[in-house]
Formats: C-alpha cells, sequence, structure tokens
C-alpha cells in the first residue's frame, strides 16, 4: 500500500513539473511573453488605466458665526420650575418636622413616614406625565446656527468662497497628468509621444525576436533590461527563437499620466496583432502558427526624470477582461 502511495505521489509530481515547464517555455511569445512585468512606481500594485481622483483638500472657513443656541420649548422652564419647588417643599417640610420630632416610621408619627413616600412619588409621577405631554404637543423649534433661515447646507452651496469651496474631480485624470507634465517640458505633444510609442515598440520587438540585448538596452529601464536579459538568455539555451512577422499597431491610447519622486510616468493602451510563433534553431515551428495572426492589448509604460528627457519602458501589463 505504501509503495502504491509513494508511485503515485511521484507521479503526480512529475506532472506538475511537466506542467510548469511547459508553461515557462511558452510564456516566450513576443516581448514579456505575454505576461505582465517591470515596475510602475507606487502604481505597481494597482489595475493599469485606473482613474486616479484628487481633489482639493477642504479648508476650514474662516469668517465668524455665531454659536448655535437651542431654543427651549416654551412652557418647559415653567413645569420644571413647579415641579422643583414642589419637592424641594415636600422634603424640606419631612425633613423639618423628622428633624424636631425624631420620631419612627409610620402613619401617625412625625418624621418621612410610609404615606408621605407614597405621595411625593405620585406628585413626582404626575408631573413627569405633564412634562412629558406638553413636550409632545410643543413642535420642534429649529436651531439656530447663524447661517440663516436655510440652514447649513444651503451655507455650504451658496456662502463658502471658491478658495474654500471642495471642487468635484472632473474625472479626466489624463488631462490633468498633461497639464502637470508640460509644466517642466512646454513643447511636449501627444501626438508625437504616441508615434515614439509605436517605434519603440516595433524596436523592443525586433530586439527582442533577434535576441539582441545591446539594441534592448537603451529602450528600457535597468529593472527591464535585467528581466529581458534572464528571458534572452533562457532561449538561447534551449536552442528557441520567437519569430515576430506582420507586425500591426491598430491604436495607441494614454491610459495614465501621473509624476512622482522625481519621474514622469506614462502608460499607453497599445492594440496591436502579428503573427507570433516560436522555431528552434533549424527553422521548425515548435510553438504558435506562422499564418494565424495575434492580436492583443496591453499597457505600456514608459517613465523618464521630470522635464525634457527621453523616455524609457519600465513596464509592460497585461490588459484584464
Amino acid at each position: 500500500m505504501k509503495r502504491n502511495l509513494a508511485k503515485c505521489f511521484a507521479l503526480f509530481a512529475a506532472v506538475l513539473m511537466l506542467s510548469a515547464t511547459v508553461m515557462e517555455t511558452s510564456a516566450h511569445a513576443r516581448a514579456a511573453g505575454g505576461r505582465s512585468i517591470g515596475s510602475r512606481g507606487s502604481r505597481s500594485y494597482s489595475t493599469p488605466g485606473t482613474t486616479y481622483r484628487q481633489s482639493t483638500p477642504y479648508q476650514q472657513p474662516t469668517p465668524s458665526m455665531q454659536q448655535p443656541q437651542m431654543q427651549q420649548p416654551a412652557g418647559g422652564g415653567f413645569l420644571r420650575s413647579m415641579a422643583g419647588g414642589i419637592a424641594g417643599g415636600l422634603l424640606g417640610g419631612m425633613l423639618f418636622r423628622g428633624l424636631a420630632g425624631a420620631g419612627g416610621m409610620g402613619f401617625g408619627g412625625s418624621g418621612i413616614g410610609l404615606f408621605e413616600i407614597i405621595l411625593l412619588a405620585g406628585i413626582g409621577y404626575m408631573i413627569y406625565r405633564m412634562v412629558r405631554r406638553r413636550r409632545s404637543e410643543t413642535p420642534l423649534q429649529s436651531v439656530s446656527t447663524g447661517y440663516g433661515s436655510e440652514g447649513y447646507g444651503s451655507y455650504q452651496q451658496q456662502s463658502i468662497p471658491a478658495s474654500y469651496r471642495v471642487e468635484e474631480p472632473s474625472g479626466n485624470d489624463v488631462q490633468t497628468g498633461l497639464s502637470h507634465l508640460r509644466q517642466m517640458d512646454p513643447g511636449f505633444d501627444e501626438a508625437r509621444f504616441k508615434d515614439l510609442v509605436m517605434d519603440n515598440f516595433f524596436r523592443i520587438q525586433g530586439g527582442w525576436m533577434n535576441r539582441d540585448l545591446q539594441a534592448l538596452s537603451p529602450l528600457l529601464t535597468p529593472e527591464m533590461q535585467g528581466v529581458f536579459r534572464e528571458d534572452v538568455e533562457r532561449l538561447l539555451r534551449e536552442g528557441r527563437v520567437n519569430r515576430l512577422e506582420n507586425i500591426a499597431v491598430r491604436s495607441v491610447e494614454l491610459a495614465e499620466v501621473w509624476q512622482e519622486a522625481g519621474q514622469d510616468y506614462l502608460t499607453t493602451l497599445i492594440y496591436a496583432n502579428l503573427l507570433d510563433y516560436t522555431t528552434d534553431e533549424r527553422g521548425a515551428v515548435i510553438e504558435g502558427s506562422k499564418s494565424e495572426p495575434v492580436k492583443f492589448e496591453e499597457y505600456w509604460t514608459f517613465t523618464r526624470p521630470v522635464g525634457n528627457n527621453g523616455w524609457r519602458l519600465a513596464a509592460i501589463n497585461q490588459k484584464q477582461g
């Protein structure tokens, strides 16, 4: 029984290792191998294309305002005064009799007896019922805020100066990011940048197919250079060549633009198709197809030091869904 279990376990482990090997080798289709690699700064763990909204922090208005004061319901003070007077008189009288007579507790003796306790409790209950009924009949009075008869909500909408008001974000974070980017690079042109992205896309795919690390290095950040170096070296060890033909970029769209830590970041969504297949050193097809094109959408993030500097590829992320 133990021997059979050991054989089953060994077979299961072998299947897992084979599956992992197949997944690893098939991951080399096109640059990045259809997986997400690289770094997007503080947004590395977020989904590319997510809308990041930033609103102006709210500042407390400085104009002087009247302190809110609650108006007392009519009759409430009179009833409470009456109740206090009756209770005080009864307690004072019973206390006086108790001190003068120093007698026992009872109906006929001096001091606080059972009858007085019942009488005091009944009077207190009657006063409580009167006050409660009077309050239920009295309409709720408005709170005086000093903001006018419309209340605080109206004051927020009409009286807060523009510098204090929280503006709703427009949702167009790309344009906001571009405006920040142009503060340090007034000559930045969106159309020229898209052309640059397409040029670099072709150059990176070509360097990847030719396994030419020297051609790739100027186009990649150091982190991306390390990832591509590992992939290219693995292809060389395995004697495999990833062939990319008939590459066509259908569209390049700006998805995110932001700045952090002295760097510009610009994420683009690239929609492209190409023939993507892998051969051995003799040219025999191992994976993929030489006739069926592959369509894909990927987020390519480029970065540079803030200002009019050269862009480098910092990350490739697969579009989800």
